[in-house]
């Protein structure tokens, strides 16, 4: 059951909800509204690809050619066409690299891009099921310490939650969808996205470090017809 095993739509959290539904799924599609896949929408719709790379080894990551492209997605807003980037995060990037692994064609979904990423999911799975997995966080991470590999208990994020109900917004009518699937989709048809994006833990963080204009970038609904898929451990449109 806890493949949610019966449905079209499915929705799990985090490592373990990639364990539970990569392999069983034909799609996997991973949420990390901020910042990772967001940070990801933004550079494959400039024509450049991504790298996710686990947290644990974000120190072997080759450095940008330009120092200030970062996981904050107002910095790759200008990244050139044919670029590359090595882009380590606790949450999007580690569970790409993880989702990788399953057999499922993993593609990275966000509220920019969320219908994007749903219509391709649908002729991507041929009728098998779809997998959204929002990333959520991880308490005790501190991703100003390089020197710190911790990743804690996760901690569900409301801002993935958002962002994976809107990719589920765009599936239904796909196949029957699991209830936790539905709920997803209903947050988001029921929220008010700016405020839930300015609101959140999440957002207050990154708005109180200075950084509201990431917030901003990544509460944008549908404005993204890029669809970031892995392949051979890159993300490209």
């Amino acid at each position: 059951m806890f493949g949610q095993e019966g449905s079209q739509l499915r929705l799990e959290w985090g490592d373990e909800g990639v364990t539970a539904l990569g392999g069983l799924c034909a799609v996997l599609v991973i949420v990390d509204v901020l910042s990772f896949s967001t940070a990801a929408d933004i550079v494959v719709g400039r024509g450049a690809a991504v790298r996710p790379v686990r947290w644990t080894d974000r120190e072997r990551a080759a450095r940008p050619a330009d120092p200030t492209w970062s996981l904050r997605p107002s910095s790759l807003v200008e990244i050139p066409a044919g670029t590359l980037l090595e882009l380590p995060s606790p949450n999007g990037a580690t569970l790409c690299d993880l989702a990788g692994a399953t057999g499922s064609v993993v593609l990275a979904g966000c509220l920019r891009n969320a219908r994007a990423v749903a219509l391709a999911a649908r002729e991507l799975a041929q009728g098998g099921p779809i997998g959204v997995v929002p990333a959520g966080e991880r308490w005790g991470v501190d991703i100003n310490s390089p020197k710190t590999a911790h990743r804690g208990p996760l901690r569900p994020a409301v801002e993935d939650l958002l962002g994976a109900g809107a990719v589920m917004a765009s599936l239904l009518g796909y196949g029957g969808a699991s209830v936790e699937a539905c709920v997803a989709a209903e947050m988001f048809a029921r929220a008010s996205v700016e405020d839930v994006m300015a609101g959140c833990v999440s957002g207050r963080e990154l708005v109180a470090a200075g950084h509201a204009g990431d917030v901003e970038l990544a509460s944008q609904v549908n404005v993204s017809t890029a669809v970031p898929r892995l392949v051979d451990g890159v993300l490209r449109a």
